[in-house]
């Protein structure tokens, strides 16, 4: 038995490992039509429609009876710029254009009725003929919301045998040349600000845009632009962005909830159509890093669905001066009416059979979906509705984070669960014990833990019949104190400095640091006139969430914002410890730059000229700072742990985030780093220790 479940637990994590990290693979041809909807959508759509099965009868008749819907004599009115924001502002015939192109499209695949599909294709043509550019003030970008929907519904006129070639590769290229170049310049430049001074709902429209483009145009450079952007662009459409905090049991603070309500709920009816079209096209962005969007989605419904929710202290580097700071979620349009629940609700349940009650709750709060306005297509509840799967998933994504030495459990539902059972296996133990059952919510902490112990833990649901489904994945956590990485900085010559935790993990020197005489042995030796400093391993502390870091440390000087120690991935997200801010020796830990650092400070700066040992700790949201043992300052209200900041690849001993920082002169020795909190005691037998 222990041979198979310690195969499965090696399967287990693999799994998550190769989800978390690993972007999807590409097609290498694209489907179409393959953007909101494909050819078996539509089949589906006629089907149930024809059979007056509900919800899509009843959504048949919004859009039939909707303006945008009914048109088959509209009138376009091309130009040959599209405005907003300023003189001229004309964004508004534009948008109801592209509306009733919408709707026509969707009218005529359903019903089979031409007279909609030459209705949609007047229109496209017209625009086709005429348009050259977008402008107005730097609300012009917006445009690009309506440019994606126009996408959508050339896609879906693709295939209408009387749509003339030549005017179609007309449309082609008139939205590869007119709204491509305004979003790719865009999420490069953004409008040559700061990536942080505009909101997430700008980025990912300019994503949508560029992506449905893409898919119209046959052209992968497009597309995989746009998706590079959702993992890893620099900007607030980068998922990490969007979702910047998970909260226990997967509720994801997302960018605008301090903001307010219709521009949070905002970012749902783009980023749901974002991760449907993508699917379409063979790429899961909803599954990517453990559900992020889901858990995005789910907060974002919760809270308007008038439930509470937590919140996080949030800021941006730079932004609208009364936005750059967000302390608590904003309650302004609490309850706004927006689409893309279907999409999301339909997807993780009735696709994947995962549990996703409050995007459930607020589809069926708007269902049948019908027109929104100008900033979404809409009628999702006929394009997007499924069957019931019939059967749910096991539970998933089962995750295990010690908080104050407590194991906190957080994993995905299962659809039709009725409650959910935590079992437990302690230590070289195979044998399952269940610790808790009947539990409704997706988060349990576990209280009854032994310090030096390895668990590990499975989640299963409990069914309407009383049956019990299969296992969730395995998760492990040690509770108590665990010696990660230890560098004794004893080498004589050489570049690299070894491990001596037994972990095999490897610092190199930049800058021709040398080795001088240590506190014990050698230590390394770094000179800021020289930008000497040390690299450490990428994600060295991104599995830790209490944590303690120790080292001895010899100031040649006490300059303003050195570094002892600085990991992060840029200046976004990092913590460091300084001997000197504004004259206090400080820690920092941030997830949103400069302005979101929650901070442990002392009553001075470290002194020169001699040997000195300083440690930093976190047990759950307490933080303490030591000084030769003494603990010298605290924070009880610590947010953020190195778990939440990610993998972090930029880990350096004497060395800033920030370029324009001085780097550190002088000594370190015996630099640790600690799973779990040191008690004072324990830091100040560090301190006092002879070897």
């Amino acid at each position: 038995m222990k041979k198979t479940f310690l195969c499965s637990l090696l399967v287990s994590h693999l799994l998550v490992l190769v989800t978390s990290l690993a972007p999807a693979v590409f097609a290498q041809g694209f489907v179409h039509p393959g953007l909101l909807n494909n050819e078996a959508d539509f089949e589906r759509m006629r089907t149930k429609v024809d059979q007056g099965a509900e919800p899509w009868a009843s959504a048949y008749k919004k859009l039939t009876s909707d303006w945008t819907g009914r048109q088959t004599n509209w009138t376009p009115h091309p130009s040959t710029k599209v405005i907003r924001g300023g003189a001229g502002e004309n964004f508004g015939t534009f948008a109801n254009d592209v509306a009733v192109a919408y709707g026509s499209a969707l009218r005529w695949k359903v019903s089979g009725d031409i007279a909609y599909a030459d209705n949609a294709v007047k229109i496209l043509n017209a625009w086709a003929g005429k348009l050259e550019g977008i402008g107005g003030d730097p609300n012009f970008q917006l445009v690009a919301i309506n440019g994606y929907q126009f996408a959508n519904a050339a896609e879906i006129m693709r295939s209408y045998p009387k749509w003339a070639p030549a005017d179609f590769a007309k449309f082609q290229k008139m939205m590869k040349n007119v709204f491509y170049p305004m979003c790719s310049d865009f999420l490069k430049r953004h409008m040559g600000r700061g990536y942080s001074f505009m909101w997430a709902n700008w980025d990912v429209l300019s994503m949508n845009c560029m992506y449905a483009v893409g898919v119209l145009c046959d052209d992968h450079q497009l597309t995989q632009e746009a998706l590079d952007f959702f993992y890893n662009g620099a900007g607030q459409g980068n998922i990490h962005r969007w979702v910047n905090y998970l909260h226990p049991g997967y509720l994801g603070q997302t960018q605008e909830a301090g903001r307010d309500q219709g521009h949070n709920t905002l970012e749902i009816a783009l980023l749901a159509p974002f991760c449907e079209m993508a699917w379409h096209q063979g790429v899961d962005l909803y599954g990517y890093d453990n559900n992020r969007v889901l858990a995005g989605a789910e907060y974002v419904a919760k809270y308007n669905l008038m439930e509470e929710v937590p919140f996080t202290f949030y800021a941006t580097e730079e932004g609208y001066p009364s936005a750059a700071t967000n302390t608590a979620i904003s309650s302004s349009d609490r309850g706004c009416k927006r689409p893309g629940w279907e999409m999301l609700y339909n997807h993780y349940v009735n696709r994947k059979g995962l549990a996703a009650p409050y995007c459930a709750a607020f589809a069926a709060k708007l269902r049948p979906t019908g027109y929104f306005g100008q900033d979404q297509p809409g009628f999702d509840t006929l394009t997007h509705s499924l069957d019931p799967i019939g059967k749910g998933a096991n539970p998933s994504g089962l995750s295990a984070t010690v908080t104050a030495q407590q194991p906190v459990l957080s994993w995905w539902g299962s659809a039709y669960a009725t409650s959910y059972n935590i079992k437990r296996m302690t230590g070289s133990s195979d044998k399952l014990t269940t610790i808790a059952s009947g539990l409704s919510v997706n988060t349990y902490t576990d209280t009854d833990v032994v310090p030096g112990t390895t668990y590990r833990y499975i989640v299963t649901a409990t069914l309407r019949d009383g049956s019990e489904t299969g296992a969730s994945n395995v998760a492990i956590a040690i509770v108590g104190i665990v010696l990660e990485a230890q560098w004794k900085f004893d080498e004589t010559r050489g570049t690299v400095a070894s491990d001596a935790s037994g972990k095999h993990r490897q610092i190199s020197l930049s800058g021709n640091a040398s080795w001088n005489l240590g506190k014990f042995g050698n230590a390394v030796k770094f000179s800021s006139e020289s930008k000497q400093f040390a690299s450490l391993p990428a994600g060295i502390v991104s599995e830790l969430s209490d944590f303690t870091i120790a080292a001895w440390v010899y100031l040649e000087s006490d300059t303003e914002m050195t570094r002892i120690f600085d990991f992060g991935s840029g200046t976004e997200r990092y913590m460091f410890l300084s001997p000197n801010v504004g004259g206090k020796v400080t820690f920092a830990i941030t997830r949103s730059g400069y302005r979101g650092e929650q901070k442990i400070i002392g009553n001075s700066p470290l002194p020169t000229k001699q040997w000195v040992h300083v440690a930093i700790s976190l047990s759950g949201a307490t933080g303490a700072l030591y000084v030769n043992g003494e603990k010298v300052a605290e924070n009880t209200a610590v947010e953020f742990s190195p778990l939440l900041l990610g993998p972090t690849t930029q880990n350096y001993i004497g060395k800033s985030q920030f370029d324009r920082d001085p780097y550190f002169n002088g000594k370190v020795d015996d630099f640790r780093i600690y799973r779990g909190p040191l008690t004072a005691a324990e830091v100040k037998a560090l301190a006092t220790s002879e070897v």
